[in-house]
């Protein structure tokens, strides 16, 4: 497969929904024993139901280091949003990820991110977390990965018009199932539950299923459809939110 088109497919899983902390990054390596620079650029444009109809333009940015052992990436979300033909309103998400792989099928991973987002109440979301994550199925047309951490949380969310701010800990397992029928078309299905340590009646449930296949050498089409279950979101959001996104990203 492409390197070029896995690293498409791969920051697409960390960007589509606001609960996405888990980033795969395993694809995202290059097999080779020098220093590697790469990123890519895109334009989304996503209709959004949660408690409102969206419509959202997006820009994102990613850029990674790597080397046959280490892996940083940076990823910057920023988006437009407007909400029931009312007033525009911007979300954003800032990711930086570092990975040491000690195993050819265990990395071990740590991430800190901020995010904010006025649609879901979220004033503003801090995320630092840390663990392991491993390669089950490594074949070329299939892989699937397990992942496992431990993240502490700080929000801050509008609530009856005051702002509540909470801290906990959380446990982010993950499951990804990759398919690759052919060099141009990748299909990618991520799941993530995330319960609070000391309250497991509080949890959160994502799925995110992208389908992505390039255009030319270096431009690709992406459509991703994310799924979210919170058993405690803010006041007056909904428990259950979709997102359907589509785009093109032109990869370097």
């Amino acid at each position: 497969m492409p390197k070029k088109l896995s690293l498409l497919i791969i920051v697409t899983l960390i960007c589509t929904t606001v609960s996405a902390q888990i980033v795969n990054v395993e694809s995202l390596r290059k097999v080779t024993d020098t220093v590697k620079w790469s990123g890519f650029v895109s334009l989304d444009v996503s209709l959004i139901k949660n408690k409102n109809d969206i419509f959202k333009i997006v820009n994102r940015t990613h850029v990674q280091y790597s080397t046959e052992r280490h892996l940083v990436l940076l990823i910057n979300d920023l988006n437009l949003q407007q909400l029931a033909s009312q007033k525009f309103v911007n979300r954003g998400i800032q990711h930086l990820r570092y990975n040491y792989k000690f195993h050819p099928r265990i990395t071990w991973e740590a991430f800190v991110q901020t995010q904010y987002d006025p649609v879901s109440n979220i004033s503003f979301r801090g995320l630092a977390g840390t663990g392991p994550r491993f390669k089950i199925l490594p074949s070329e047309k299939h892989r699937f990965y397990l992942g496992t951490l431990l993240m502490y949380e700080y929000e801050k969310t509008e609530e009856f018009d005051e702002r509540v701010t909470q801290s906990d800990f959380r446990g982010s397992m993950y499951a990804s199932v990759n398919f690759y029928p052919s060099n141009q078309v990748s299909i990618i299905s991520t799941t993530y539950y995330q319960p609070r340590i000391d309250a497991f009646n509080d949890y959160r449930i994502s799925n995110e299923t992208s389908l992505v296949f390039t255009i030319f050498k270096d431009l690709g089409f992406k459509s991703t459809f994310s799924l979210l279950f919170d058993s405690f979101p803010a006041a007056g959001i909904p428990e259950t939110q979709y997102e359907w996104t589509n785009g093109l990203a032109y990869s370097f």
